[in-house]
């Protein structure tokens, strides 16, 4: 098969969102007997039609809608490669993916980044941050989908470089008519006997919640599991249950939501984030000047200005 070139994508890309080749032609300047012919031949090459051509336009077949989602994405890298190799010229210059659990996410990671991007230096960088949970994450930087990776570090990083980032603590959110309200701290078996709100079994939290739980003889009861922080403390605000959460969230929202945030006790609550990366000497110098920002923040215990 030949090579596809990167003009017969686009001017395929253009026919798919217009569902018309005249209209199509008129944009890209060309002509649509041009636009045809270079599509037909695409179609040659892959063996199988990629366009159901009617009286009313032209939309794309099963096989032309997922050339469509490649061809949008090959653009869009290229356009990428692009702008970052030219803007060298300007001086630093890159587009950095970090891939981030939810609680780095909530607590000081976008503001350490944010400060990162407000230097003179970095207006030319570009970063682009991707929630997930800690073992995907964790794939994709050792598979190479993404330079950089921050979570609690008690997930397994053997085979990749890591620095220390920042750390925080585990607390329970409970709404302040709740028993455990009045009380200064607790342990997670004082919060055993009672209905929990929990993130998805596959987040880190719910994996040492479980242990935990596990080693005193007990489990945890949720009534309700839900997938982001703020629908936890929806739900506990409503006192429907308690949750454990990292305290700097808490604290965050406790001044929006009628709660109280009571710090656990027990050792495994002061957690640890790690920064970590395949290779620090193969990143390209915009994500290794990210990371020796981020470093040095949690160094500094505050987010940077």
């Amino acid at each position: 098969m030949r090579d596809i070139d990167l003009k017969t994508l686009r001017l395929f890309v253009a026919v798919c969102d217009l569902r018309n080749m005249a209209r199509a032609a008129e944009e890209m300047h060309i002509e649509p007997s041009a636009i045809s012919k270079r599509i037909a031949q695409l179609e040659s090459d892959l063996g199988v039609p990629l366009l159901v051509r009617t009286r009313r336009g032209a939309h794309p077949t099963p096989a032309g809608i997922v050339l469509l989602e490649h061809a949008r994405n090959a653009l869009f890298t290229m356009e990428r490669i692009s702008t970052d190799v030219a803007g060298f010229k300007h001086g630093l210059v890159g587009s950095v993916t970090v891939c981030a659990s939810a609680s780095a996410i909530a607590e000081a990671l976008l503001d350490d980044i944010a400060s990162f991007l407000r230097a003179p230096e970095h207006e030319n960088v570009k970063v682009s941050v991707d929630e997930q949970i800690s073992l995907e994450l964790v794939r994709r930087v050792r598979d190479g989908e993404t330079s950089i990776g921050v979570c609690w570090d008690n997930v397994d990083l053997n085979g990749l470089m890591s620095r220390p980032y920042r750390q925080d603590h585990l607390a329970l959110a409970v709404h302040p008519g709740h028993p455990l309200a009045k009380h200064r701290s607790v342990s997670l078996e004082q919060t055993l006997d009672y209905e929990h709100v929990g993130m998805p079994p596959s987040t880190a939290v719910h994996t040492t919640l479980r242990r935990a739980a596990a080693a005193l003889g007990r489990n945890v009861s949720y009534r309700m599991v839900v997938s982001t922080f703020d629908a936890t403390f929806r739900v506990v605000a409503a006192n429907l249950g308690i949750s454990v959460v990292p305290a700097i969230v808490g604290h965050t929202y406790a001044r929006i939501f009628d709660m109280k945030i009571v710090p656990l006790t027990d050792a495994w609550a002061e957690r640890r984030f790690a920064i970590f990366f395949k290779d620090y000497e193969a990143l390209q110098p915009a994500a290794q000047r990210l990371v020796v920002h981020l470093a040095e923040c949690a160094v500094a215990s505050r987010p940077c200005a």
